[in-house]
Order: C-alpha cells, then sequence, then structure tokens
C-alpha cells in the first residue's frame, strides 16, 4: 500500500509527513498490541458470552467470514455514528479526526478507548451466536486491512460499487474539518448502514490537508500522549 501512494497518489501532498510520523506509529503499536491481546482473550471469554449457537459453523470459512464482517460493520458503524452524537464519545473520537493528511496509518490512529468501544460493538453480536475463535482472529485482520485502505492516499476506481463499500474515496468526506460537512459516510466494510441513517454522501470536489481536521478546535495536540489525556482535559 506504502509503494501505491507513492505510484498513483490521491494527493502528492498527503505523502508528506507532517510532524506525525513517530506518533503515528506509536497509535498502531499501542493499538494492534491490544488487538493480539483481545484475541488471546477472545477464546476464553467468548463462551461464556455466547446466547444462542446460531453460528453456521459448517459454512466455508470464508463465508463465515464473510458473514462476521457484514455483522460486525454494523455495530462498528452505529458506534461511529454514535460517537458523532454523544459529548464523552466525541471527546475520545477526535483524536482520530485530528488528522492533517489521509493516508493509510490514519486508520490506526484512535484514542485506545475509543478502539475498544467500537471493537466492544462490533464483536458482541459474533460472541452471542457463538462465532468461533478463528473467525475473530480473520475478522480482526480483515479490519485492519481496511482501516489501512480505507485512509490510504492511493486513486483507484470502483465505479458504481462505491455506493456499496466504504473506500477511501467514500471515506475521506467523512474527514472534512466541518460538522456539516464530516457528519457522513461512517461505514466501515460497507455503506449500508449510512444508507439506512441517510448518511452516506458522495460528489466529485477534491479534498486537500485544509479540508482536514477539527475546525471548531484547530490547535488539538499533534502528539501521542497529549492526544491521550486530551479527552479528559477540562473544557467549558
Amino acid at each position: 500500500m506504502g509503494a501505491n501512494q507513492q505510484l498513483v497518489p490521491y494527493d502528492v501532498v498527503f505523502n508528506r509527513p507532517v510532524g506525525d510520523r513517530t506518533r503515528d506509529i506509536c497509535h498502531a503499536i499501542v493499538n494492534e498490541s491490544l488487538t493480539v491481546v483481545g484475541l488471546w482473550v477472545l477464546p476464553v471469554i467468548g463462551g461464556s458470552l455466547t446466547v444462542m449457537s446460531l453460528w453456521p459453523s459448517d459454512w466455508p470459512l470464508a463465508l463465515q467470514l464473510i458473514l462476521a464482517i457484514f455483522i460486525a460493520d454494523v455495530g462498528i458503524s452505529l458506534a461511529h455514528y454514535a460517537s458523532h452524537r454523544m459529548r464523552f464519545l466525541w471527546k475520545l473520537h477526535a483524536v482520530h479526526h485530528s488528522v492533517k493528511r489521509m493516508y493509510g496509518f490514519n486508520g490506526l490512529m484512535k484514542h485506545p478507548l475509543h478502539q475498544l468501544i467500537e471493537t466492544t460493538a462490533g464483536v458482541t453480536p459474533l460472541l452471542l451466536i457463538g462465532a468461533p475463535s478463528e473467525v475473530m482472529a480473520l475478522l480482526a485482520v480483515a479490519v485492519v486491512l481496511q482501516l489501512l485502505l480505507q485512509h490510504s492516499s492511493v486513486t483507484y476506481y470502483v465505479g458504481p460499487l462505491k455506493f456499496i463499500l466504504a473506500i477511501n474515496e467514500v471515506h475521506r468526506f467523512h474527514h472534512l474539518n466541518t460538522t456539516e460537512e464530516g457528519d457522513v459516510n461512517f461505514g466501515l466494510f460497507t455503506t449500508l448502514t449510512d444508507h439506512l441513517l441517510g448518511t452516506w454522501h458522495y460528489d466529485n470536489r477534491s479534498i486537500g490537508s485544509r479540508d482536514l481536521g477539527i475546525s471548531s478546535d484547530p490547535d488539538y495536540p499533534v502528539n501521542y500522549l497529549p492526544q491521550l489525556v486530551q479527552p479528559f482535559r477540562y473544557k467549558q
């Protein structure tokens, strides 16, 4: 993906670090380490959370993964939507929206607590119906890959599939720096939830660095540790 961002960039400016490389690496290491820990814990707690064994374990593994992606996508997308409606969730989610450029690693740039909230929303329905640990592990890989692709500065075209897939071409609008413009396209894998909520949007405008960030908080911390603390700082 890194090579593709250089070869077919959406915006060459997005490939230039703006004092964010170390921070983004820290976010990636911490958050993906937590994902690994979660995969280790899931087999331990999964059985105790199962309410009904409805999972189609006899399906081919690839189809089980697709089903898991669709179910998790709804939960994660709704948690994402709620994070733009509930102040305490927004304070955590704002870390992700403080970016000044769109490139792959932005997808892994999240407050750890917000990642926990979204992950819980996505995997709880799966655990309740008995999804096995191997499917959950594949889902975790799929989520990471999709986050990287969804935020990448790569130009690629999928035609009318952009109406149903939450690709980077669609997701960039979600990172516009005003509530009026950026309150759209919450889906992770698909745009299903956005179509149901009436929040899907697409147009032909070009999005640059000037359009990103949080217009109501232009001085949001840039470095890693201050970003972790920022949601808990008192503001009038």
